[in-house]
């Protein structure tokens, strides 16, 4: 059912990024992850042309973490009332992971703000393999293990043949960089993913919709993106051979499936 009510941000208001000008596109990140995490390497193409609303999750980039746990409803309002803060009346959601779930949901509750959807590395519910994943990364949050933390994160993040290009000398240096990367909500932000749901949303979705698999994926498994694009009427499946870190690995090729599709459908 549609919201007519502005929605409000139960967390209080995102801190957000504005760039650029003209058609207005929301993007929506990853758990454990920022905006300029998941977003930098791709923004400038995107503001080329658009209004790029950047908001961060609750205890992620200057946004401070939340009292109260996070829910999927209340990530959806608080990126879309980010939105409206910046003038945005409708937009393309861009999401990213756990962003995929926040980009749907809004979809569902705000319909009318929601010009189109992209989806990358996305999932409408975790599978088995996703949760045990995220059960690591809450313990060794909370054991303050991110040297480990770290560790997993490029075992499972990144595809084997970038991962494996890392000189071994620099392994150091570069799980010493994603440890440094860590935002304080990034256990709160994978609870989110563990318990959220959006299968029943995926048949309401009426918006041009491009579908982003991440074919070396071994944390959010391509799989997932195949129930999206299947569930969701009319969209469009594309693919990019990279692990679930496509803006590390490949981020020309992600920027340019978004852009294209953006063109195409006049968003």
């Amino acid at each position: 059912m549609a919201m007519t009510q502005i929605p409000v941000s139960p967390f209080g208001p995102l801190t957000a990024q504005v760039h650029g000008s003209g058609p207005g596109i929301l993007l929506a990140h990853g758990a454990g992850g920022s905006i300029e995490g998941n977003y930098l390497p791709i923004m400038p193409a995107l503001a080329a042309g658009h209004t790029v609303v950047a908001p961060d999750y609750p205890g992620s980039g200057a946004t401070p973490r939340a009292t109260a746990p996070l829910t999927l409803d209340g990530l959806a309002d608080a990126v879309v009332a980010s939105a409206t803060e910046a003038g945005l009346e409708t937009f393309t959601l861009v999401g990213y992971s756990l962003g995929t779930l926040v980009s749907v949901r809004a979809a569902a509750r705000h319909p009318e703000r929601v010009r189109g959807l992209v989806l990358t590395a996305g999932l409408a519910r975790a599978d088995n393999r996703l949760l045990a994943s995220l059960d690591i990364w809450r313990k060794l949050l909370a054991d303050g293990d991110r040297e480990t933390f770290a560790r997993f994160v490029a075992l499972s993040g990144f595809g084997a043949p970038f991962f494996n290009a890392v000189p071994t000398e620099q392994l150091g240096a570069f799980y010493e960089l994603l440890a440094a990367g860590i935002p304080d909500g990034a256990a709160d932000q994978a609870a989110v993913v563990q318990a959220a749901d959006t299968t029943g949303d995926l048949a309401g979705i009426s918006v041009p919709t491009l579908v982003v698999a991440t074919t070396l994926d071994t944390l959010v498994t391509p799989a997932n993106s195949r129930v999206l694009a299947d569930r969701i009427p009319g969209a469009e499946y594309a693919e990019i051979e990279t692990g679930h870190i496509p803006m590390a690995e490949k981020p020309e090729e992600w920027s340019e499936l978004i852009t294209s599709f953006l063109d195409k459908h006049a968003l």
